[in-house]
């Protein structure tokens, strides 16, 4: 695709798509095509370009998982060792996670833990420390080990892992140990240093299909900074990570940060992923599996407020994307964009989203009825005229500061034995899959790649 062609694209689907801002970088054949559209921010009208920073949201998980890997190279972090080994004051509240559960568990998102547990702890030095002891309540979504289920959680109590056995601030490791040695001077974690940048301020909308306005928040807590909470960068820099791992750990400069054999362990399968349609089928040591259309990529979304970010990386064929956002239907314009791209220069696209079937599938719905809960989502299920209404409810800290209604999603049934449907909330026009399933006896349901156990 040329770089015409990439701007043009970006702008019509910004347009379409109702996406306040947008900034991609394409690497194909050893070179790196950028494009922008769009405005930063919508109350200021200043506008969006190459140049400017947006918030990659967990993504900045794959920079962490990179960064610990690098650690376990040097000897400072082992991957099957329990975390308590080196950071004996974490606790949680199940006493065998709080013995077990290790560097691989949270990396791949297999511990467990509720994931969500999203808490303000202060923005001083010593904020993952104190979200550490909060840690003593922590309650578990399911045993260690038996699935998956996406834990931000996780990812804080590893950034204060890395600050103990770094014996520096998370900020400063992750600056001084991965961006200055990969040459990344468009990537902060700070609001004074992105304060120096053009920096996108995330939109938001109150409705499926309303204009998207400025967000009352630019930033989340400081402690979320390991999860990617904080992480501000250039489309290109996300890229050079995508290409960190797609040259097997070697910097632009020629310095190697990680083994060929670390790349290609964190590739490796380490979990399916019961809700193999929202994302990939498998989660590896920080990345996101996929197989489309028969070819392995790697990669990983994010959100933040108003922000979504997308990174996928084709190895087989040396293609990488990303794509930073700052409100509106991004996962449209990510699905539009990157089939383009991606089709032409790797021969796969994204896979279709799912929808429901042709001709109706029966089930019986009482199985499914009940109260799904964890750390800052209630989903309630109920039936209603004869199919599933799913009233879905944010909870806790995160409510405070993203207040929003709940949103009633009706599921329909797609399939059966796998116990899959695909739910739509009013107003909106696609569908998002939703995974019921069996654990020890107990039910579950994947939604949003995280598994919330049935309470009632």
């Amino acid at each position: 695709m040329t770089i015409d062609g990439l701007q043009d694209r970006l702008t019509e689907l910004a347009e379409k798509f109702q996406v306040p801002g947008a900034s991609v970088a394409v690497l194909a054949d050893g070179r790196v095509q950028e494009a922008a559209t769009g405005v930063v921010n919508k109350s200021t009208g200043v506008a969006a370009t190459p140049d400017s920073l947006f918030q990659p949201g967990s993504i900045g998980k794959v920079y962490t998982a990179t960064l610990a890997m690098r650690l376990v190279e040097e000897g400072l972090l082992e991957l099957d060792e329990p975390i308590r080994t080196r950071l004996p004051e974490f606790r949680v509240a199940d006493p065998e996670v709080t013995e077990r559960v290790t560097l691989r568990h949270i990396l791949a998102h297999t511990s467990g833990m509720d994931g969500d547990f999203l808490i303000e702890t202060g923005r001083g030095d010593d904020c993952l420390e104190r979200y550490v002891e909060r840690c003593a309540t922590l309650a578990q979504n399911h045993p260690l080990g038996a699935t998956m289920s996406y834990c931000n959680s996780g990812y804080l109590i590893l950034g204060r892992l890395i600050e103990v056995v770094t014996g520096q601030v998370w900020d400063a490791a992750f600056k001084d140990r991965l961006l200055d040695p990969l040459g990344l001077t468009e990537t902060v974690t700070l609001p004074e240093d992105a304060l120096r940048f053009n920096t996108a301020l995330g939109h938001l909308s109150e409705n499926p299909g309303d204009e998207p306005v400025p967000a009352p928040l630019w930033g989340m807590m400081r402690n979320g900074g390991p999860a990617g909470a904080n992480l501000c960068a250039t489309a290109r820099e996300v890229l050079a990570l995508g290409r960190l791992h797609l040259d097997g750990g070697v910097a632009p400069d020629g310095t190697r940060l990680l083994s060929q054999e670390t790349v290609a362990a964190m590739q490796e399968p380490q979990v399916e992923v019961p809700d193999r349609w929202t994302l990939g089928s498998h989660w590896g040591l920080g990345w996101i599996l996929f197989d489309w259309d028969g070819k392995r990529l790697y990669g990983h979304d994010g959100n933040t407020i108003g922000q979504a970010g997308f990174l996928r990386v084709v190895p087989d064929d040396g293609v990488a994307v990303a794509l930073l956002t700052n409100g509106g239907e991004t996962r449209q314009l990510y699905e539009h964009l990157f089939t383009d791209v991606l089709s032409e220069l790797a021969g796969v696209s994204v896979p279709a989203p799912l929808a429901p079937p042709a001709e109706p599938v029966t089930v019986d719905l009482d199985r499914y009825v009940g109260l799904y809960e964890r750390a800052s989502v209630r989903m309630d299920v109920e039936k209603a005229g004869g199919e599933l209404r799913a009233t879905i409810s944010i909870t806790g800290e995160l409510a405070q500061m993203m207040p929003q209604p709940p949103v009633v999603e009706r599921l329909v049934p797609l399939d059966a034995d796998l116990e899959l449907f695909v739910g739509q909330a009013e107003g909106d026009d696609t569908w998002d899959p939703t995974v019921f399933f069996e654990l020890d006896g107990r039910r579950y349901v994947h939604s949003g790649v995280r598994a919330t156990p049935k309470v009632v």
